[in-house]
């Protein structure tokens, strides 16, 4: 069961939706994805057990949720990431360091073998893009790459009730340069998206056995295509959530993007007008284009 928000045509406020296994969309009665779990909650169900009591009532969606005007599946108060979880991870990283001239060939390899994992936050709800929406590229970098990820939706308490997908756009160059520069490198204007639905949490059997698949696509052509899975992952989803829940205050609908396995080459980075394509196993195709940022 696949849920997400849009815009009615008719109307100006956000509505809910589900997409069945059959794919068969469903208007629910709910704005957004946590007022679905809190009313589970208070009844003593599941997201999805809810759900399926709600469908006999509720009217099908006949338009392609590509057709629709989306927003992001969950207005998500924080989205958080989670940095050198997999090996294809470390090595693009070292590699810009060194091409960086700073010599921190361990620095990487110390943080993938850790305890504790490198988590920085992302972005917020009002610096998130919809899918299909416009990301940006940063005016000071000539080195940017997106970022696909298996993203985490997670309750105030730190359970995860949800996975999505976030794309992560990054400077490799100002990350190369410095680590102190890892904020610069991941956050300016329209640099996040997730999306386009939810999975339920109670709907996914085996989170480290989704592929991941990347394309980016150039004046018609594809200039890259990448994919990977996610049990490539050094680190087990709850152990990144439970280090970002640590002495720290997290809202209900916080996104944690897990970290990416497909890096494109070293000589390639995005232009404007690229079309991403981000596709995760029984969560959708997350699509995103290139703009300059001004």
């Amino acid at each position: 069961m696949r849920l997400f928000r849009f815009i009615p045509s008719e109307s100006k406020e956000p509505q809910l939706a589900a997409i069945t296994d059959d794919g068969t969309g469903y208007g629910l009665p709910y704005a957004d994805f946590l007022s679905l779990v809190e009313e589970a909650s208070a009844q003593g169900k599941t997201s999805l057990a809810l759900i399926q009591a709600l469908l006999p009532q509720c009217v099908p969606i006949t338009d392609p949720m590509t057709e629709l005007n989306l927003l992001t599946p969950v207005d998500a108060p924080e989205v958080w990431a989670a940095g050198v979880t997999y090996a294809r991870s470390r090595e693009a990283r070292n590699y810009e360091a060194t091409a960086g001239k700073m010599d921190a060939s361990t620095f990487y390899d110390k943080v993938y073998d850790a305890e504790r994992p490198e988590l920085f936050l992302k972005s917020t709800s009002a610096r998130t893009v919809a899918p299909g929406g416009n990301v940006s590229l940063r005016s000071d970098s000539n080195w940017q790459v997106p970022e696909p990820e298996l993203a985490v939706v997670i309750d105030g308490k730190g359970q995860i009730i949800g996975f999505t997908i976030g794309n992560d756009m990054s400077c490799r160059d100002i990350e190369g340069e410095n680590p102190l520069y890892l904020p610069q490198a991941k956050v300016w204007r329209n640099s996040c998206s997730f999306g386009p639905a939810i999975r339920l949490a109670e709907t996914v059997e085996d989170p480290y056995n989704l592929t991941i698949d990347c394309r980016i696509i150039r004046n018609g052509e594809e200039v890259f295509h990448g994919t990977a899975n996610t049990g490539q992952l050094k680190r087990k989803l709850e152990e990144l959530v439970s280090f970002l829940i640590r002495d720290n205050e997290i809202f209900a609908g916080t996104v944690l993007l897990t970290g990416t396995c497909i890096v494109p080459p070293n000589d390639f980075t995005l232009a404007e007008g690229d079309r991403i394509e981000m596709d995760i196993t029984g969560i959708g195709k997350l699509i995103n284009t290139v703009h300059s940022n001004s």
